[in-house]
């Protein structure tokens, strides 16, 4: 999947015009990419729209008018970009009781070690970043990559063959099924890449 250029940034101005239609459509396009795995974790996959939406709100949230600025953030987002084969997401760690989000977090170190996508049988683990982690601990958002390879992606868009998200953690055991919209719109997510 092509990276985001700077160019394709608006401006603060331009951005504010168009801010309530384009984030309504880009909220509505994020429900069918989410996939509640168990009742702790949601993966958003990430693509260059729901990227290109998470730039553009920093920058509007940041008030960031400096072009070099602009570069800057885009650089750092193009990593959320899933490449050729892969897919993208961002992990989300829910935990309703404020009281117990330390307890719960510390329950799930090396989670990172413990995720993988099954496509037809054939595991592969996330890739998550390396520099969201500390030694002993995680935080509550990860980015993730799932890299399928030419392969598995060709199968993953076979909606005869089974998909899956797949925790096997000491502390929690689950597995979802992706299908329906999510698996549309990862499977044309996979076409595009490749």
């Amino acid at each position: 999947m092509k990276k985001l250029e700077p160019s394709e940034i608006l401006d603060l101005t331009a951005y504010e015009k168009i801010r309530d239609r384009y984030r309504a459509e880009t909220i509505e396009m994020k429900r069918s990419r989410r996939l509640a795995v168990g009742d702790r974790l949601m993966f958003i996959f990430e693509n260059r729209k729901t990227v290109r939406f998470q730039i553009q709100e920093m920058i509007r949230t940041e008030r960031i008018v400096l072009e070099e600025a602009v570069a800057a953030e885009v650089a750092v987002y193009n990593a959320l970009i899933p490449g050729e084969g892969e897919l993208s997401a961002t992990l989300m760690i829910e935990i309703p009781d404020l009281s117990q989000v330390r307890s719960e977090l510390d329950r799930l170190v090396g989670i990172d070690e413990h995720v993988a996508m099954v496509v037809g049988g054939e595991a592969v683990p996330a890739c998550f970043d390396d520099k969201q982690f500390e030694a002993g601990r995680i935080a509550a958002v990860q980015y993730l990559k799932f890299p399928l390879g030419a392969d598995l992606a060709l199968r993953f868009r076979d909606p005869s063959v089974a998909v899956t998200v797949e925790v096997a953690h000491p502390n929690l055991r689950v597995v979802q099924v992706i299908e329906g919209a999510l698996r549309a719109s990862l499977a044309d997510d996979l076409a595009a890449s490749g």
